[in-house]
């Protein structure tokens, strides 16, 4: 069984880049909290079962690929602070250092998901997350309960049908947790840069613990093998 997916993990790396090891005050917890807990474990194994997979070792603390390159806001590209309000640095990199993170770890990442494209059997991009099961001081939502799992298409980064028929299938899977649509997230610069290419659709887990990440992979396995069957195979 391959899926015609291209899967996007962008957030799953705990790496600090040696280029700012000596300005980076953050602990390896800290890094850790900030990063999508349970990326890893959930999403990893689509790389056996989908068309392309790509993702990157290094900390979205310190290089967010889900950001558009020119957003320097605190919680833009080149971070100051991570989500939980914790200072990243000592002193903030120079604009020389700014443009060698870009250069070596963010225009790669979307250069290659731009090539990937090219595949003829990929039909669908998914940008692959996890959230903190109540919205962090940055979030759109701070100190609200999440949903077990929000599907986003940016009101258009794929057809509304197919993101309506996808929350179908994950309510089926995980019956007793909330699935919405473009709520909290509409969806990340990934799915909207991208979409020009082909159809993308931005993925959010809970991380709340009443569901083993074993359970949460076993369900976004099964609920994208079904909806790829359903809907692109029919």
């Amino acid at each position: 069984m391959t899926l015609p997916f291209l899967v996007s993990v962008p957030h799953a790396g705990l790496q600090i880049p040696t280029e700012v090891e000596d300005i980076c005050v953050l602990t390896k917890d800290q890094v850790y909290e900030d990063h999508d807990v349970g990326a890893a474990e959930i999403y990893y194994d689509l790389k056996q079962f989908s068309e392309a997979f790509i993702t990157s070792d290094i900390a979205r603390a310190i290089v967010d690929l889900n950001r558009e390159a020119d957003d320097f806001r605190k919680d833009g590209i080149i971070k100051t602070h991570t989500c939980y309000d914790v200072p990243i640095y000592k002193e903030y990199p120079s604009q020389k250092l700014i443009g060698l993170l870009l250069a070596k770890y963010y225009q790669p990442y979307h250069q290659k998901l731009e090539n990937l494209a090219d595949n003829q059997k990929i039909k669908l991009g998914i940008d692959c997350h996890t959230m903190a099961a109540v919205g962090p001081p940055v979030g759109p939502d701070a100190g609200k309960y999440r949903p077990l799992l929000c599907l986003s298409n940016a009101n258009g980064t794929c057809p509304d049908e197919w993101v309506h028929t996808l929350a179908e299938c994950f309510q089926k899977v995980f019956p007793l947790g909330q699935v919405m649509i473009n709520e909290p997230f509409k969806g990340g610069y990934i799915i909207r840069n991208h979409s020009a290419d082909i159809p993308w659709l931005q993925i959010e887990l809970s991380r709340t613990r009443n569901i083993s990440n074993k359970d949460k992979r076993d369900g976004v396995l099964e609920a994208l093998s079904v909806w790829s069957k359903t809907v692109l195979e029919s």
